[in-house]
């Protein structure tokens, strides 16, 4: 059975640890490769923090990966910030939104349902040519620290 798509999902709603998939496609060279972790979301007193730690597989090597983001509330709705503050992008889960990263422009779209969260991120400029999709899987077992394999 699907899982039931919240109506206006916030950060409050994804405050827990998710099991994190990602394909990362670089189109230009033609190679893939993927990343697995975990994702926890958390209230930070500002507003929530978003933290994700894993490992990239590429080209049969493996690399520790991590980003922070921070979900702040501002003036007509939510925001995603990077680590140091810079905006990245605004919250609007079904919507489209892009980022202009010097030269390359960043388009994407987030899906939130009540277990799932799925991100799909196109990145076309001089620099870049990548598509970058990512599941994101809530689990009782996670949240309870039960541990579970991947």
């Amino acid at each position: 059975m699907p899982a039931a798509a919240l109506t206006r999902p916030g950060p409050a709603d994804l405050v827990g640890r998710w099991r994190l998939v990602r394909r990362v496609a670089d189109r230009a060279a033609g190679a893939q490769g993927t990343v697995t972790g975990l994702l926890t979301v958390s209230a930070d007193g500002a507003g929530f923090r978003w933290d994700e730690h894993g490992t990239l597989v590429w080209a049969g090597v493996e690399h520790p990966v991590s980003r922070t983001y921070l979900l702040r509330e501002r003036a007509g709705g939510w925001w995603v910030d990077f680590e140091d503050g810079r905006s990245f992008h605004p919250w609007r889960p079904g919507a489209p939104v892009t980022h202009p990263c010097r030269a390359d422009v960043y388009s994407g779209l987030i899906t939130v349902d009540a277990d799932r969260i799925r991100t799909v991120w196109d990145v076309r400029g001089p620099g870049k040519h990548q598509r970058l999709v990512t599941r994101l899987y809530r689990s009782a077992a996670i949240d309870s620290g039960v541990s579970v394999g991947s």
